[in-house]
């Protein structure tokens, strides 16, 4: 086997990324979701993110692709390590530039190492983890990292000798709803009553809400949509990561994966959200609004996606990253899982100990929040 790097998506081509993919729907490994990255400016440059695609072959036919970068920080991965980086600056050590393997700013599960037809993903994380002693020392790295695998690699990743980090987030499942009643009439009563509530709330003020997919994206639409996206930043006094060209590109390049949902009052736009869409999922990525209405975020990003899901027969609804109050409008916790190399052993015990330590809360929480569900019978 050997291990190819590759500084961009371009290099690679469609075609070439193509043989990676098979039939695979999720949106975020597909080639032209991380062609845009680059072109657009989002990943690149002073971004902290510097493309280098990890390519294994074997007598040169593909094995797998791993969608990789380069950063000399840790915003926009959403599985914090600060505190290792801290802990690296207490021992007089540099902890970036590091590897990660994962989207950029894309939380979400999914296929982050990509398999060509009949490759065997136990044997290229085997190779993989053989080949990260040399690439780190090459590329002067302090670790890789593999962020949000889905559930399908754990097994195979778990037979290596990485650090293991969990953490939680919150889906919602479609059991063969007919309508959104189907959904609530199996939540409890009081908790039944407090989502019709805050969907009344918004009905009463005349808000209404408009889908549209790729292609019927108007221009405009989408530039007031990146203006709530940006405003969503600035109010923590942060820019957004991702440019307009990057949702521009998109919609151009991957329509079909592209849904955007407007609030509307007396015609005019209060809020946006923008989703993504696989063949089992419907992901929901960003929003933003031009004015605070109470309840709004609340419909526009989560109870409208749960229309969509069941008028669409889509059996699952990835909402976004954190968000505990999700708990209560019937989102079911979840585990994620990341993996983790550090060239420097001597830290191999605190992290081990780190890793344990998390896992144990996540746990207790995760057992707690089984708890809080609102659901009169168990999901």
């Amino acid at each position: 086997m050997q291990l190819h790097l590759h500084p961009n998506t371009l290099e690679l081509g469609q075609k070439h990324w193509q043989q990676y993919l098979g039939v695979q729907s999720d949106p975020f490994s597909q080639y032209a979701y991380h062609a845009a990255l680059e072109t657009s400016g989002s990943v690149g440059g002073k971004s902290g993110w510097q493309t280098i695609h990890l390519e294994i072959t074997h007598q040169g036919q593909p094995v797998a692709l791993i969608p990789s970068y380069i950063k000399t920080h840790s915003w926009g991965e959403y599985v914090f390590d600060f505190e290792w980086a801290n802990a690296y600056q207490r021992y007089g050590l540099e902890y970036y530039p590091k590897l990660i393997s994962a989207v950029p700013f894309t939380p979400c599960a999914g296929p982050r190492v990509l398999l060509a037809a009949n490759a065997h993903l136990g044997q290229a994380l085997g190779f993989l983890q053989e080949q990260l002693p040399h690439l780190c020392a090459q590329l002067k790295l302090s670790s890789w990292h593999w962020l949000f695998a889905q559930q399908p690699d754990w097994q195979a990743a778990h037979q290596q000798k990485w650090h293991q980090r969990t953490g939680c987030q919150y889906h919602w499942y479609n059991k063969n709803y007919n309508e959104f009643s189907d959904f609530t009439a199996r939540l409890t009563s009081r908790k039944r009553k407090s989502i019709n509530k805050e969907r009344r709330v918004i009905a009463e003020q005349g808000i209404e809400f408009t889908w549209q997919r790729g292609g019927d994206i108007e221009p405009q639409a989408l530039q007031e949509f990146y203006d709530c996206y940006q405003s969503t930043y600035l109010k923590r006094s942060r820019q957004g990561y991702l440019t307009y060209e990057f949702f521009a590109q998109l919609l151009m390049q991957m329509p079909d994966k592209l849904l955007l949902v407007t609030a509307s009052q007396e015609q005019r736009p209060l809020a946006y959200a923008l989703f993504f869409v696989g063949d089992y999922t419907l992901y929901g990525r960003y929003w933003g609004c031009l004015e605070e209405v109470n309840f709004l975020h609340f419909e526009t990003c989560y109870y409208q996606g749960i229309d969509y899901c069941i008028a669409n027969n889509i059996p699952h609804f990835d909402a976004g990253a954190q968000g505990e109050h999700k708990l209560a409008r019937g989102f079911i916790p979840q585990t994620t899982h990341s993996y983790h190399y550090l060239a420097e052993t001597g830290f191999n015990d605190a992290i081990e100990q780190y890793c344990k330590a998390e896992a144990e809360q996540i746990e207790h929480y995760m057992q707690w929040a089984q708890t809080a569900l609102p659901y009169k019978t168990k999901q």
